[in-house]
């Protein structure tokens, strides 16, 4: 099902409990120019609270999954114009970093194509990632005279280690799928045939989970990686307890009596059976 809200640059699908986000410029290799990120942003605010979002999947239409900055848009045409650039700049970083890595449902990169310079940022900021072995990467900015802006240069180092990075950084040499699997830039590779399929099948498995949990479990790991081990230690505690108090569906108490209680639940084996409401 498609949302009734029109974008100019992004569609919006639902389908199943999956919200399918596609950056819609296959022309430009769905380049970002200001007017995409000025939608992606209305699409992740609207999507935070949406009830029929229980995993969102970013991905392109046609051959790319996202070609970076659009140049003559986002850079060459605001040079000039300081508020826009702004604006377009404020917009661009909202999205694809503070909102899309903070959303508070799982997220799903399904990268079916191109994938270069800024879109490494979103691609980062989604929990998980799924690449076409055919897809290719590249940080090609050295190329042109400049080094990956943005946050990218940052995220880059939560995301591939030390020698990666700066291998890839400073000669701009792309890579496939297949590479970005082998340096756990993306989860796993799978033939293009088989994108769609394999990324659904991740979707329904944390589909299986409590919400509130997911939640609190994304928030909690990705907040304790800066904290020293006091600070986490307390954070983690009042976490729990909170967690306890909000989730609707009392998670721990239904795994906790279905393990120890009714003996049909076992850890490892897949989630607790959450009750239908």
């Amino acid at each position: 099902m498609t949302t009734a809200k029109t974008y100019k640059t992004v569609k919006v699908e639902r389908e199943e409990g999956i919200t399918w986000v596609i950056l819609n410029r296959p022309e430009k290799r769905n380049a970002m120019n200001p007017q995409l990120h000025y939608d992606m942003l209305d699409v992740i605010v609207e999507l935070e609270t949406d009830d029929e979002t229980r995993v969102l999947v970013l991905t392109g239409a046609g051959d790319s999954w996202c070609a970076g900055q659009d140049l003559r848009e986002f850079f060459r045409a605001l040079d000039d114009k300081p508020a826009e650039r702004r604006r377009a700049g404020w917009a661009s970083q909202e999205w694809r970093w503070r909102r899309l890595f903070t959303f508070p449902k799982p997220t799903i990169a399904m990268v079916n194509g191109y994938c270069f310079g800024g879109a490494f940022t979103p691609l980062i900021a989604c929990d998980f990632a799924v690449a076409a072995e055919d897809a290719i990467f590249g940080l090609s900015e050295i190329n042109w005279g400049i080094f990956p802006g943005g946050l990218v240069s940052r995220v880059l180092a939560d995301a591939m280690c030390y020698r990666d990075a700066v291998y890839y950084i400073l000669t701009g040499d792309p890579f496939d799928g297949k590479k970005a699997a082998e340096m756990k830039l993306v989860n796993f590779a799978v033939p293009r045939a088989k994108l769609r399929e394999e990324t659904i099948k991740l979707a329904k498995k944390l589909m299986e989970k409590n919400p509130q949990t997911l939640r609190a479990a994304k928030e909690v790991y990705k907040l304790c990686r800066t904290m020293d081990y006091a600070q986490a230690e307390d954070y983690m505690a009042a976490k729990g307890t909170a967690l306890r108090a909000t989730d609707p569906e009392k998670g721990r108490e239904e795994g906790t009596k279905q393990f120890l209680d009714e003996k049909k639940y076992r850890p490892g084996l897949g989630a607790y059976q959450r009750r239908a409401k």
